[in-house]
């Protein structure tokens, strides 16, 4: 007698079909909390106050734990950029073997911020004879890359190893045209030459750098440190801490907050590396990358991406290993305050596009027996929960606080709950501005005095640009993330955004 097994209903559902549930994971949790919130606040206030204060207790206790490891990050930092890390590079053996391989994807960058860029590199304490420099440029803006790229090798091809410039081809079926794609191609080049160089894998680390990125001048020493003392050197990225100082003082103080904020995330992160995922401008083994195949060339955050390609290939034997030391970028900064809001806004979107990853976690993790249970449940909760709370916290904060009061309810006049909730939420929400007094001072303190003589007021408004910081948690912040998550839940796929950069 035949049994017929039945399957469970998501087993028989199509690969895509399944994929695309778990891509539209994201935005249903989103909607479903801001709908029920709305909801809940008209038919029963009372649920949704007592939900809020309790909420505002929670985020008071997040942030202040946060904000101690931001603190201990911060003099962690402090003490590394004073050290001369070339000094203890070369007391290690065999650090004259090791050779660094910087990719510079660039899509559309003028020659004054890739000049800038090129200069750091050239000024950096590390042999330049043993640094491969790569400007990768894309195809489809050829015709005015080529004259600038050609102008940078003129001017620093004798500097380095070898100065090589790619030409990624435009419309490549399959490809997400961005810096994935265009870093992939010049990848798979510099693998060419590697090899005609014969210099081992195992003795290249390869960075990967935005093309505004302003290299600390120790940072190659310092990576070169990390990774030859590093016990398990091969399975770990090395990630730098981002500031954006290469135009801070020019930039709108509303975008300047956006920026800091981002780098006060990932310096307190940086603090508890097993919540890290590389982000922008980054370092890697050689091996690993070609291990993996390169970067995805078909999705928009390759930046975080590649370290899951890591992890799920090593079976979980993979980390991010932080750096205390900078990298500078731009803040946005346009012509005009609208065109920098609405760049500001592009950005913070393709950044929450990051939770196309949770997906992809999902699917890999749980298809990967090898991997330790522990470990998958992790990384998917901090991705789920991070962008989760990007998008609806701020929300949730300001809408419960206010909504619930007005709509007439019987309920309301007889809630001693209802009566002392605006006091006891306000307090609440004064002391997580702890958590904004710890990032204005940290922040002010780390930013760049060399080539600019500031005025007092001009310090003055860099602390006191912080309390428009609950405008952009929501213009900039949840915003931006909702629209994001949205477009992933309705297959509405976003594809890759260059942020202008001028000089």
């Amino acid at each position: 007698m035949n049994v017929r097994v039945r399957r469970p209903a998501w087993v028989q559902l199509s690969e895509l079909t399944r994929y695309r549930w778990l891509e539209m994971l994201p935005g249903l949790s989103v909607w479903v909390t801001l709908i029920t919130a709305v909801v809940v606040s008209i038919f029963a206030p009372v649920v949704a106050i007592g939900f809020i204060v309790v909420f505002d207790v929670f985020w008071l206790i997040r942030v202040l734990y946060t904000m101690s490891y931001l603190i201990i990050a911060f003099g962690q930092y402090r003490r590394t950029i004073t050290v001369d890390w070339y000094q203890r590079m070369t007391t290690l053996p065999d650090w004259q073997n090791i050779y660094q391989l910087i990719i510079v994807p660039t899509a559309s960058e003028p020659y004054e911020v890739l000049r800038g860029t090129f200069e750091s590199l050239a000024k950096v304490a590390f042999p330049q004879h043993h640094m491969i420099v790569v400007l990768a440029i894309e195809g489809r803006n050829a015709t005015t890359l080529r004259p600038i790229a050609e102008r940078l090798r003129q001017e620093y091809e004798s500097i380095f190893t070898t100065f090589l410039v790619t030409e990624h081809p435009d419309s490549i079926i399959g490809e997400v045209a961005g810096k994935g794609a265009n870093g992939a191609w010049a990848g798979r080049k510099a693998q060419e030459l590697i090899d005609a160089l014969q210099i081992p894998y195992t003795n290249v680390l390869v960075s990967t750098f935005d093309a505004d990125s302003v290299a600390h001048p120790q940072y190659f020493s310092y990576l070169t440190y990390t990774f030859l003392t590093h016990p398990d050197r091969h399975h770990t990225s090395y990630q730098p801490i981002p500031l954006f100082h290469n135009n801070v003082w020019d930039a709108l103080p509303m975008m300047r907050v956006v920026a800091a904020s981002t780098t006060i995330w990932l310096l307190g992160d940086a603090a508890r590396p097993e919540r890290l995922l590389t982000f922008s401008s980054h370092s890697m083994p050689f091996t690993a990358l070609v291990d993996v195949g390169f970067w995805q060339t078909d999705c928009v955050s390759e930046d975080s991406r590649i370290f899951l390609q890591c992890l799920v290939h090593y079976d979980g034997r993979y980390t991010v290993t932080p750096m205390f030391i900078p990298i500078s970028m731009d803040t946005i900064d346009a012509p005009s305050i609208w065109r920098s809001m609405v760049n500001q806004y592009k950005q913070i979107r393709r950044w929450a596009y990051g939770t196309e990853n949770l997906p992809y976690m999902i699917w890999n993790f749980l298809s990967n027996p090898r991997m330790p249970r522990l470990l998958k449940w992790r990384y998917i909760w901090n991705q789920f929960e991070g962008t989760y709370s990007w998008a609806t916290a701020p929300l949730l904060i300001t809408l419960l606080g206010w909504l619930p009061f007005q709509f007439h309810n019987a309920a309301l006049d007889t809630s001693v709950l209802a009566h002392n909730a605006p006091m006891v939420t306000q307090r609440l929400l004064l002391g997580a501005m702890l958590g904004l007094v710890a990032s204005a001072v940290v922040t002010t303190v780390m930013l760049p005095r060399e080539n600019h003589q500031a005025r007092w007021y001009e310090w003055i408004m860099m602390v006191g640009q912080w309390f428009l910081l609950p405008i952009t948690m929501i213009a900039f912040g949840s915003i931006p993330a909702i629209e994001a998550q949205t477009r992933l839940m309705l297959g509405k796929y976003l594809g890759f955004w260059v942020s202008e950069k001028t000089r």
